[in-house]
């Protein structure tokens, strides 16, 4: 039996008790969470989101990259039109963790293999800092044009050994960020 396999199975047993009921199309919490693709950091479990309640993004280090902003760009404007005129607050929230495998790439020699075997520069995602790395992110959702200012932002690191999460960026609109 492969992997794939078993997870369909679990799929049949969930679609089985499913129902769609009260699933809007906006998430209930009016949240996109940002963090690494790492199995140990799945946001169901580590936040307890439930099923329509946040839009999850998950990428190599939980990272601010170009696409990734554009993603927050193209979903704060699907939600500003679905809002009318005056578009409420929506929150992005960006964890990192420790023990990421985006450290790795934080080695020079690292960057150099992976840049000549595979084609791909990972030096702007490396982490280096977990701090530092959750600031910069955050200062790349400021900087990015197509953000709007009335989008709430706060960071955080989440320790795979404690199961604790770390405040590092308290939750501010954008533009106060900006002031």
């Amino acid at each position: 039996m492969t992997s794939t396999t078993t997870l369909l199975e679990r799929n049949e047993k969930f679609s089985k008790e499913f129902t769609s009921d009260n699933l809007p199309i906006l998430p209930k919490l009016r949240t996109v969470i940002i963090t690494c693709g790492d199995a140990r950091v799945d946001p169901a479990h580590t936040l307890g989101i439930e099923l329509g309640e946040a839009v999850i993004i998950r990428n190599n280090g939980g990272r601010e990259t170009q696409s990734v902003i554009e993603e927050l760009a193209a979903i704060s404007f699907m939600v500003a039109k679905m809002d009318g005129d005056q578009p409420k607050p929506f929150e992005v929230i960006v964890v990192h963790h420790t023990q990421c495998g985006a450290e790795r790439f934080a080695d020079k020699q690292f960057q150099a293999i992976l840049k000549e075997h595979v084609g791909v520069d990972v030096s702007d995602i490396a982490i280096h800092n977990h701090q530092n790395s959750i600031l910069e992110d955050v200062n790349r959702l400021r900087a990015a044009p197509n953000i709007p200012d009335y989008i709430i932002v706060s960071g955080f690191i989440y320790d795979v050994t404690s199961g604790q999460m770390q405040v590092v960026v308290t939750p501010s609109k954008l533009s106060l960020l900006n002031s």
